[in-house]
């Protein structure tokens, strides 16, 4: 069931919903059967949502294996550096290459972990905007259903 079908469900629940007396406005609902479709709205929140989340979890995985990458890189230039003391020339090599190698490194984790967080809130706003059209929807009928009533 998608959440489409269980918001008309919902929409059903409250037109075979009966007036509370004195209370035009208010009306007595099946608290089970309603708290059934809340739980399958919950249980069915579009899989983008959990998908971005798998691709947030996802870059702060690839952005800590980048830094230990390249601290190994670094740690291993350090200790080839050590070494060669002897040669200056070859140490300051080393040591550029795995400055190079980290800035790379950093500056393509920052550039993953950018573009995740667009499109985690990317798919947040739509689904954001889904939900407050379909509640606009929900609100519409509610308020049909009022009038109607009065």
């Amino acid at each position: 069931m998608n959440i489409e079908e269980i918001l008309d469900d919902m929409d059903d629940l409250l037109d075979r919903s009966r007036p509370i007396p004195f209370a035009a406005h208010k009306a007595v609902i099946d608290a089970d059967r309603m708290r059934e479709l809340l739980n399958s709205a919950h249980l069915n929140i579009p899989a983008e949502i959990k998908r971005a989340k798998l691709i947030d979890s996802d870059c702060d995985r690839i952005i800590n294996e980048a830094r230990e990458k390249a601290e190994s890189i670094i740690q291993d230039a350090e200790t080839r550096a050590s070494r060669m003391i002897s040669e200056q020339a070859i140490l300051q090599e080393a040591k550029k290459r795995a400055l190079d190698m980290l800035t790379k490194a950093q500056n393509g984790s920052n550039d993953i972990k950018d573009a995740a967080e667009k499109y985690v809130n990317r798919l947040l706003d739509e689904a954001q905007d889904y939900f407050r059209n379909n509640l606009q929807e929900v609100q519409q009928t509610k308020d049909k259903i009022n009038s109607v009533k009065k």
